[in-house]
C-alpha cells in the first residue's frame, strides 16, 4: 500500500511539474492549439489533448536548435521522401519532447524509489534514439513496398514501349494501377512532367526513392525520352526484376513454416491442456467415489 501511494504522489507531482514548465514557458492553451492543428491537419486523423500539448513544446524547442548545415539538409531529403510535412527541427525537437515527457516522470520517483527511477531514465533514452531513427525505418518500409511493385511497371513499360515510347502517357496510365507509395511518387513525377523537363522529372523521382532499382527504372526512361534503342535493356531488366520478384516470394515462403510450427506448437498445447483437464476431472471424481 505504501509504494502505491508514493507511486501516487510521484505521477501527480510529474503531472504538476509539466504544468509549472508549460506555464513558464507560455505554451499554448489546449483549445488554442487545437482550432490551431485542426486547420493544418491532414485526412480524418484525430488528435489528442496529449500530442497537441506535446506538439506545442517541440514546437518551442525547434526554434531554439540548431543543426549543421549537413545534417539539416539531409534530414530535409529524407522527411520529403518519408513525406513528412515537417523541419529537420522540429523533428529532432519531437524526438528530445518524446523522451522529456518520460523522463519527467523519473525525478519525482528518484526520491521514493529511485531503482524505478532509474529505468524510466533508461527507457526515456531508449524513446529518444528509437524516435531519432524512425524517419529511416519509414524510408526503408516505403523503399521496400516501391520495389515490390517494380517488376511489374518494368513489365508494364516492356510491352507499352512496343507502340509507344510517350513516357509521360506510360507512366499517366500504370499510377493508376499502382499502389499507394508508389502511386504517390508517381503522381508528383507526372506533375513535375507536365510542368517541367521530363529528365530533371525522372531524376527527383530516384533522388526521393533513393533505391538502386528505380534509379535502373529511370535510366531507361531517360534513354526512351533522348529517343535511344532500349529494346534490349529493358528485356534485361525485366529478367533482372523477375528474378528479384521470386527471390522475395521465396523468402516469404520459408517464412511460412515457422509460422505454422509455432501455431501448431501452441495448437498442441490446447489440446494437452484439454486431456489433463478432463482426466483430472475423472480422477477426482473417482477419489471421490471411493473416500465416499
Amino acid at each position: 500500500m505504501e509504494i502505491i501511494l508514493q507511486i501516487l504522489i510521484s505521477g501527480i507531482a510529474a503531472i504538476g511539474l509539466a504544468l509549472i514548465l508549460a506555464d513558464v514557458f507560455k505554451i499554448p492553451k489546449y483549445p488554442v492549439s487545437k482550432a490551431i492543428t485542426s486547420l493544418g491537419k491532414r485526412g480524418n486523423k484525430k488528435t489528442g489533448p496529449l500530442d497537441i500539448w506535446l506538439g506545442d513544446l517541440s514546437n518551442l524547442i525547434a526554434s531554439k536548435i540548431k543543426l549543421n548545415e549537413y545534417k539539416r539538409l539531409q534530414l530535409k531529403i529524407d522527411l520529403e521522401s518519408a513525406d513528412m510535412s515537417m523541419s529537420p527541427e522540429q523533428y529532432v525537437a519531437n524526438a528530445i519532447v518524446k523522451a522529456l515527457f518520460l523522463g519527467v516522470f523519473a525525478i519525482p520517483f528518484l526520491f521514493f524509489f529511485p531503482i524505478l527511477s532509474g529505468v524510466i531514465a533508461l527507457i526515456a533514452i531508449v524513446t529518444y534514439f528509437s524516435e531519432s531513427k524512425k524517419i529511416s525505418n519509414i524510408i526503408k518500409e516505403k523503399r521496400r513496398k516501391i520495389e515490390y511493385e517494380l517488376p511489374r511497371l518494368v513489365s508494364n513499360i516492356d510491352k507499352t514501349l512496343v507502340h509507344s515510347r510517350d513516357v509521360l502517357n506510360i507512366l499517366d496510365s500504370y499510377r493508376e494501377h499502382a499502389g499507394e507509395e508508389l502511386r504517390r511518387e508517381l503522381d508528383i513525377t507526372v506533375a513535375d512532367m507536365r510542368s517541367g523537363n521530363y529528365e530533371v522529372a525522372l531524376t527527383r523521382l530516384e533522388s526521393r526513392v533513393g533505391s538502386a532499382m528505380m534509379s535502373d527504372v529511370t535510366r531507361g526512361l531517360i534513354g526512351v525520352i533522348r529517343g535511344d534503342k532500349t529494346d534490349v535493356y529493358w528485356g534485361n531488366l525485366v529478367l533482372k526484376f523477375s528474378d528479384y520478384q521470386r527471390t522475395l516470394l521465396k523468402n516469404e515462403a520459408n517464412k511460412a513454416p515457422k509460422r505454422v510450427r509455432k501455431l501448431s506448437m501452441a495448437l498442441l498445447c490446447c489440446f494437452m491442456m484439454v486431456y489433463v483437464v478432463v482426466i483430472g476431472q475423472v480422477l477426482l471424481s473417482s477419489l471421490g467415489g471411493l473416500f465416499g
